[in-house]
């Protein structure tokens, strides 16, 4: 039986994530790469739920169960501002761009959490924390060099960065590579249609 690795997500409009490596570009310089893996910017996006290992034969009720959630919902958007690094006390692992989470979002994630949890995929125990990652410290980064992420993120301060229109829900798969990840999307579900006045 072949599984794949599979989670649901939004997907970010190529102006965000154009205006998201723009505003972060002097940090990557700053920083380098012998420190942070830094996501590329294709890569970047919303994690709704991951699923883990799924079989390709349950692929269809992911899709059903992702289609009616999010035909519950109308499209929204999400503000990015702000930059920060969890843990927030111990040196960083992962360094993020923060988002305003609407009641919507709030609302669509735990139905596709609840509707995972029916199909029998384990719930996260974690809250879920809207946010955008920029990268994760390297495992095999100089412990010397660690304080420079701190320094690094207290001299940037970024505000509103871009305003995205979320109109849809996305199944991907994740594909392991020494160079990265590779999503590839398999699934979309659309929003109901934009009933806000212009």
């Amino acid at each position: 039986m072949s599984l794949l690795r599979a989670f649901i997500a939004i997907e970010f409009p190529k102006h965000t994530r154009d205006a998201v490596a723009q505003q972060t570009a002097q940090l990557r310089q700053t920083l380098g790469n012998d420190i942070i893996r830094w996501v590329p910017p294709e890569n970047m996006h919303l994690t709704l739920k991951f699923i883990g290992e799924v079989a390709a034969s349950h692929l269809s009720f992911l899709k059903q169960m992702i289609s009616h959630a999010a035909d519950s919902y109308p499209q929204f958007d999400l503000q990015l501002s702000g930059l920060g690094s969890y843990p927030a006390t111990r040196p960083p692992r992962v360094l993020w761009i923060g988002i305003h989470a609407p009641n919507i979002l709030i609302a669509l994630q735990k139905d596709i959490e609840a509707g995972a949890a029916r199909l029998g995929y384990e719930p996260e125990e974690r809250p879920f924390a809207p946010h955008l990652t920029l990268g994760r410290t390297r495992q095999n980064a100089n412990p010397a060099e660690l304080p420079k992420i701190r320094a690094a993120l207290n001299a940037i301060q970024l505000g509103k960065i871009d305003t995205a229109q979320i109109d849809s829900v996305h199944l991907f798969k994740s594909d392991l590579n020494p160079g990265g990840s590779i999503y590839t999307k398999l699934f979309s579900a659309p929003l109901k249609a934009d009933s806000r006045i212009p």
